[in-house]
């Protein structure tokens, strides 16, 4: 299979990667440098694309096995400098659960692993997906392990994943881990597709009701301000707060929209890359009414699962400790498990980690130290994380009803508070010019 040409899999110009150099029987990491290619294929056609290597006589070694004719190779430093401004591109949980059924069948069907990511390549019309399937494939043929070649793509591909199939390379059960992690995939896609509907509605009408507000502030309130000003009324003070309000908005409003763009980019940059403020973040979202019931649920329902499939495929409870540690993101579950970790490899139990845990509800820790007296601790976290997914489900299930009726009262009141403002001079302007004066 690794002396399988490849030849017909890099051309339309991928990207080609490789984390390791050898040197004897060393693996020596290196700084990667980001080479620009421009040639010719076999067929004549032009072709462009980036190749990440340690030097640029590796690309032109390449390029030249393949049969290219090499027009230009330009290096451009792959630089860590933008890191804390760029997204993840980690594969969607559907299409991942895409790849590995589709792989799983081909190859239980007698296909190789790198024939079947060929499969696969050609029937995907996605330009990103098809260079990443070559990639793959680029990678297994230079003799690396398919666990490798996959972390060999950044953080496309989940670190859970990366393990289970380091695993099953030792076992021998590719097929059965594939099976296992699509299915795996495909719960944690529902789950958190469920936290986001009952999150999503709120979400919506909150920034109705803003949008609503400020088009009141900016376009309806100036217009009444200047029938008040003309006629000379006393205002009550409700009416001089939004009046004020409105003047501020007017006069400020791109500089308001820029600081809150502004903010939520650097919220979500503070989050991604600064430890302490994800921790608070969570901690705060964790301990919000209602809320903190749906995300410590998914968040239970994830460690659970997570913990059963390891155990479910041998590995050690210290290793499959450890590497949930590795693969959740959410600090307070690491802390948790950083205490589990110390008290495994002081000899004591696992369940003491997890004992009057605020994050870690009674039920899951009274059937954790079940599951460990008993050697069923894989059985037990499966029972666990089928309990939490249902309760799950009723909890947003309320949620959703709770939500609406209470979103629509704080609209009316916003709306109700507005409308008071307005009428209530108005009203009394009215009974001014309408009440009879002394001399009548």
């Amino acid at each position: 299979m690794n002396g399988q040409n490849t030849n017909n899999y890099v051309n339309n110009g991928p990207v080609f990667s490789s984390n390791q150099v050898v040197s004897g029987n060393q693996a020596m990491t290196k700084v990667k440098t980001r080479y620009k290619y421009v040639a010719y294929d076999k067929n004549g056609k032009q072709v462009k694309g980036y190749f990440d290597a340690f030097r640029k006589m590796d690309v032109e070694s390449f390029l030249t096995a393949q049969g290219y004719k090499i027009l230009n190779i330009k290096a451009k430093k792959i630089s860590k400098a933008g890191d804390f401004f760029t997204f993840s591109n980690e594969m969607k949980y559907k299409d991942l659960v895409f790849f590995l059924t589709q792989l799983s069948t081909y190859i239980k069907s007698g296909i190789p692993l790198t024939e079947s990511l060929v499969m696969i390549e050609n029937q995907t019309k996605d330009k990103k997906k098809k260079d990443l399937y070559k990639r793959i494939v680029y990678e297994l043929n230079t003799g690396a392990n398919f666990s490798e070649a996959l972390a060999r793509q950044g953080n496309v591909f989940p670190k859970l994943l990366i393990n289970m199939l380091k695993t099953s390379e030792l076992t021998g059960n590719l097929t059965e881990s594939l099976d296992d992690m699509a299915a795996y995939y495909k719960t944690a896609d529902s789950n958190r597709k469920q936290v986001i509907s009952a999150l999503t509605y709120p979400s919506v009408v909150l920034v109705i009701s803003i949008a609503v507000l400020t088009f009141l502030l900016i376009f309806i309130i100036p217009k009444f301000q200047s029938i008040f000003d003309q006629l000379g009324s006393n205002l009550p003070g409700i009416t001089l707060f939004l009046i004020n309000m409105s003047t501020f908005l007017q006069n400020n409003v791109i500089k308001i929209v820029l600081a809150i763009f502004a903010s939520i980019i650097i919220i979500v940059m503070l989050y991604r890359h600064v430890k302490k403020f994800r921790y608070c973040v969570q901690w705060v979202a964790m301990h919000i009414p209602v809320i903190k019931d749906v995300l410590i649920d998914n968040e239970v329902v994830m460690f659970t699962k997570t913990f059963s499939s390891l155990i479910r495929h041998d590995v050690f409870i210290t290793d499959s400790i450890e590497m949930l540690g590795k693969i959740t993101n959410n600090e307070i579950y690491k802390d948790i498990i950083k205490e589990a970790v110390t008290n495994l490899s002081a000899g004591a139990g696992l369940s003491p980690a997890f004992e009057n845990k605020w994050a870690f509800p009674r039920v899951a820790y009274e059937m954790l130290v079940t599951g460990e007296k008993t050697g069923r601790l894989g059985v037990m976290m499966e029972n666990v994380a089928n309990y939490y997914e249902e309760e799950q489900k009723n909890l947003i299930q309320r949620l959703k009803s709770l939500i609406e009726p209470v979103m629509i009262i704080v609209l009316a009141f916003i709306v109700g508070v507005i409308l008071l403002a307005i009428f209530i001079p108005m009203f009394s302007i009215c009974l001014l010019y309408t009440s009879p004066s002394p001399r009548d």
